[in-house]
C-alpha cells in the first residue's frame, strides 16, 4: 500500500549512513579483538567505515541492497533489486556500485589494504573474526 510521497520520503532519511546495525557489529568485534581504529576516516575516499592508520589497511562494511551484492554474489537472498520503480532504483544502485569500485582503487593507489564485509557475512561471527585476524595481522 502505497501511503504517498511525503511518507515515502519520511521513510528514506530514517535510512542511515553509519553506525548501522552492521556497521556497530563489526565495530563491537574488532574492538573486542583488541585492536583500535579511526571511524569514517573524512580524509580519504568513500570516507571508509573502520581505518587502522598505521597499518594502512581499512575495512568496509557494506548493506547487500545498497550495495548491490547480487552482483558478486548470486547466492545473496539480501542484495535482490526492487520489483518496483527500477527506472529509478536500478541507475540508483548501479551509481552506488560505481562509487565503491572507484573509492576502493583511490584507497588502493594511497597504498592501502581494502576489507570489504558484506552484511549477510556477519552471521557467522568466528568466520568473520577469522578473517578479520588475518587481515589486520
Amino acid at each position: 500500500m502505497d501511503k504517498g510521497p511525503e511518507h515515502r520520503s519520511w521513510n528514506m532519511s530514517r535510512v542511515r549512513s553509519t553506525d548501522t546495525g552492521p556497521e556497530m557489529t563489526v565495530r563491537r568485534l574488532v574492538h573486542s579483538m583488541g585492536y583500535r581504529y579511526r571511524l569514517h576516516g573524512r580524509d580519504l575516499p568513500g570516507k571508509p567505515d573502520l581505518v587502522f592508520g598505521p597499518r594502512k589497511k581499512v575495512i568496509e562494511v557494506r548493506g547487500c541492497y545498497w550495495h548491490a551484492h547480487l552482483r558478486y554474489d548470486p547466492a545473496c537472498k539480501r542484495g535482490r533489486p526492487p520489483k518496483s520503480n527500477n527506472h529509478y532504483w536500478g541507475p540508483k544502485l548501479e551509481r552506488n556500485v560505481a562509487r565503491d569500485e572507484r573509492n576502493l582503487r583511490e584507497l588502493q593507489n594511497l597504498g592501502f589494504e581494502v576489507m570489504v564485509l558484506w552484511e549477510c557475512e556477519l552471521k557467522d561471527a568466528a568466520a568473520i573474526e577469522t578473517k578479520i585476524r588475518q587481515f589486520l595481522g
